[in-house]
């Protein structure tokens, strides 16, 4: 009978694949979604920045223009000349040389000086810029009423302000001169007009660095938030698929359970009818074989017949234990000399065969709440299977160590193992692969084992033979 799900649930199936897809996914959206929204952010940000720093280093540099103007350059025109004439030789040589050191060791790359009377540029950085009529622009206009403006220059290749090209500000500073009835200077008359571009980029692709910082940090997050997301799917399918496992060898040994219930009632109504006429029949070959008229031959047929019903009554027992089990007779005991006695028992058949059994029991002293009768066929039953599997001289390795709550004890024998196929069929009821037994022994030893609220579990072991684990509470 195949084991049952609850809602059709199948522990093979991948319950969170689903999942882990739409991990994928939405992790493929939020890259799609976020990467030109993280760009538009970051510049945003970058513009807003950009606009900051260069309006205050603009101002800065109009500020040093003025004052190198008027204090280096026209009030000494002024007191020598008595007024400023830039066609005089002497004072376009003297506003050279002053600005030429206000520039010096700047990012200016051009500085011209219009004239507010006809808009004609009085002075350049650039002789071919001299003379030159003034374009109107806004930020020209700007600053011949007093305001400072820029604009920001863009040469080469800039995909979308992500970087690349040489970046320039044109700024347009007025130069203003304050009356000496105004202390307080706010109210200036503007004389002029400075025009100044500034090679910024320098600055401008310091600046993208921080864009890109900001934008690799988010793209780190988000991808550190998908890979925590799929690590948590990943751990809760593993979870998933175990406790589906767990599931499945429950139900298989309810279902097993169930079998085995309707087999025992069947096993014991069957044992108990033969069970019966078994005591006659050994019964009545031993009061034949002890008259008197009977001759040798009825006497050694009689004899066959007793030891026969002995073995076949024997059979029947073990299937009336199979069926109804004993109740466990519950009590202090030591789980070494349980052990112990086994190995004693059977010390002869094991010198015999040449099997040597070692173990980690010396100077142990292992209490257990058990019924100590029921572990000692426990162990008899596991300790004669590993030597009926050593076909010459081998050895039986019995570990028994203490772990939490209880003990592990390990038989690890040196014999032929267990073939693939039989591996799943071994604790079945009435499966052997002995030319004589029941092959009821195993279900006896786990039905004993798991009234003890313990487990066991066979496997053939690393190199040869069979290794036999099996979990015990102290109480």
């Amino acid at each position: 009978m195949a084991p049952r799900y609850p809602f059709n649930f199948k522990p093979e199936g991948k319950p969170f694949r689903l999942a882990k897809y739409y991990a994928i996914a939405s992790f493929v959206v939020l890259i799609v979604i976020s990467f030109p929204f993280a760009i538009f952010i970051s510049k945003g940000a970058k513009d807003i920045v950009v606009k900051d720093f260069f309006e205050d280093y603009r101002n800065t540099v109009g500020e040093n223009l003025n004052n190198q103007f008027w204090n280096y350059f026209a009030m000494p025109v002024a007191s020598v000349y008595g007024q400023i004439n830039l066609g005089n030789e002497d004072q376009q040589k003297l506003l050279d040389t002053q600005m030429k050191f206000a520039i010096r060791g700047s990012n200016i790359e051009l500085l011209k000086i219009y004239s507010i009377v006809d808009g004609m540029v009085v002075y350049s950085t650039d002789q071919k810029y001299f003379k030159e009529k003034a374009v109107e622009t806004p930020e020209y206009l700007k600053a011949v009423n007093g305001e400072t403006s820029s604009v920001m220059i863009s040469e080469g290749m800039d995909f979308w302000g992500l970087g690349g090209g040489v970046k320039k500000v044109k700024a347009f500073i007025p130069i203003t001169q304050w009356l000496t009835s105004d202390p307080d200077k706010k109210n200036a008359i503007v004389i002029g007009v400075f025009e100044v571009i500034l090679n910024m980029t320098k600055q401008y692709n310091s600046i993208l660095k921080l864009q890109y910082f900001i934008f690799g940090v988010s793209l780190f997050l988000i991808a550190l938030i998908f890979f925590v997301l799929l690590l948590i799917v990943h751990n809760a399918e593993e979870i998933i698929l175990k406790r589906a496992d767990e599931q499945k060898r429950l139900e298989e040994q309810l279902h097993m359970a169930e079998r085995l219930a309707a087999l025992g009632q069947m096993v014991a109504g069957v044992s108990h009818e033969i069970k019966n006429p078994l005591g006659i029949i050994q019964s009545t070959a031993e009061l034949l074989t002890g008259m008197s008229q009977t001759d040798d031959t009825q006497k050694r047929l009689s004899l066959v017949i007793k030891e026969e019903s002995i073995r076949l009554n024997n059979t029947v027992s073990e299937f009336l234990d199979f069926a109804r089990p004993h109740e466990l007779n519950i009590q202090e005991c030591r789980l070494d000399e349980i052990i112990r006695k086994n190995i004693s028992f059977l010390a002869s058949e094991l010198e015999k065969n040449g099997i040597k059994v070692r173990d980690n029991l010396e100077g142990r002293r292992l209490l257990i709440q058990a019924d100590p009768e029921r572990l000692y066929r426990v162990f008899l039953n596991l300790i004669i299977n590993s030597m009926q599997a050593i076909k010459d001289a081998g050895e039986i390795n019995i570990s028994v160590y203490e772990v939490e709550g209880g003990y592990r004890i390990i038989i690890e024998d040196t014999g032929m193992g267990i073939d693939k196929e039989n591996m799943t069929k071994i604790f079945n009821p009435f499966f052997t692969t002995k030319e004589k037994g029941s092959g009821l022994g195993l279900s006896i030893v786990r039905n004993i084992i798991e009234g003890h609220d313990g487990t066991i579990t066979i496997e053939n072991a690393e190199v040869s033979g069979t290794r036999v684990t099996i979990e015990l509470p102290r109480a």
